[in-house]
């Protein structure tokens, strides 16, 4: 495995592996990892590995800072049939069963460990989720108890829209033609408004790559979708996880066919008020915090939310990592950050 220059600059370096999963198939992924160049407070809290979302990859720059300036070394995953890993005979996005994503984060893991600080103690492992992504970490999660010590989740998708009611429905439908024709296009309506609130080649501020996050998203397949299903009644049994979560949501949803300028503000992808709901059935120490005015993915809102954002993401950091009892680790960042 050999780490190179990352498209996201000199600050960044990735590497592609692949991780053969237990039905015997080899899929590629890629890990990135934060290597910033400047003096930055020692990495005494462990490390962050960050799972994106469906039909996306990782480019925030300031989420790998943030948590570089709180005492983490960061890494995000770029998943199998996303991102960095696409070429061009891949079937973008497709997953067949949510658990074909355990032995690339398993890899991964093992990978940020063997990074580490090497004296000999397990280094705290913080795994954090957007969307799909959240509800592929806290099922992994759920499976691999003790692999990881905390876990937060920023807009997870825990459950369909409407209720538990649609989603059996839906995969009542779906079920069939995902067991027989499991690459079978599904002919849902196409929106693209999320994208048109944070692409800078829209009305947004981000600068995304559209080889790798397309603006209308992949093609919604049905065993992808079969896949999606089983874990949200996964989510609805309860998964029990024992560590402490924090989940991040939007305040409000806006959904519809049509943009709506309060899209600009709310969560155009989920209903936020059913996975708050959900959320509870994670485990038994989950902190919820609802983001007034952000978007689907809180941390790429206007400037004064995502603050507000990073401020609530900051104070759980603190109240469940950093004063774990942990004092000599903690002192010495903050005598370092005090240097600086």
């Amino acid at each position: 495995m050999e780490w190179q220059t990352d498209i996201l600059g000199t600050d960044f370096e990735s590497c592609g592996f692949e991780a053969r999963g237990i039905d015997g198939v080899p899929r590629r992924a890629t890990l990135v990892r934060h290597v910033p160049g400047s003096a930055q407070r020692p990495a005494v809290n462990g490390a962050v590995l960050f799972l994106h979302g469906w039909s996306d990859y990782f480019f925030n720059v300031a989420l790998a800072e943030f948590w570089t300036q709180q005492g983490f070394r960061f890494y995000a995953l770029d998943m199998h049939n996303h991102g960095r890993n696409l070429r061009e005979d891949s079937t973008g996005g497709y997953v067949a069963h949510l658990d074909d994503y355990d032995a690339e984060i398993g890899t991964a893991i093992g990978m940020i460990r063997s990074g580490g600080a090497g004296n000999g103690e397990p280094e705290p492992l913080t795994l954090m989720g957007h969307s799909t992504g959240g509800l592929v970490a806290a099922l992994w999660v759920s499976r691999h108890p003790g692999m990881v010590q905390f876990l937060v989740l920023n807009s997870p998708w825990l459950e369909m829209h409407g209720s538990s009611l649609v989603r059996r429905a839906a995969q009542l439908m779906v079920k069939p033609v995902a067991r027989i024709r499991p690459l079978t296009v599904l002919r849902l309506p196409e929106r693209g408004f999320y994208y048109r609130s944070i692409s800078s080649s829209a009305e947004g501020e981000w600068a995304l790559d559209e080889k790798y996050r397309p603006p209308l998203a992949f093609p919604l397949r049905a065993g992808w979708l079969s896949a999606v299903l089983s874990g949200h009644t996964r989510v609805a049994r309860g998964l029990d996880i024992d560590i402490p979560i924090l989940v991040l949501l939007s305040g409000a949803s806006a959904n519809g066919m049509i943009w709506r300028e309060s899209m600009r503000h709310s969560d155009a992808v989920l209903d936020v008020n059913i996975m708050a709901l959900r959320a509870m059935t994670l485990g038994r120490s989950v902190t919820l915090e609802r983001v007034d005015g952000g978007l689907h993915d809180v941390f790429l809102s206007a400037s004064p939310v995502r603050d507000d954002a990073y401020a609530r993401l900051a104070r759980w950091i603190r109240g469940f990592i950093t004063d774990r009892g942990n004092t000599s680790a903690t002192d010495a960042a903050s005598d370092e950050g005090g240097q600086e």
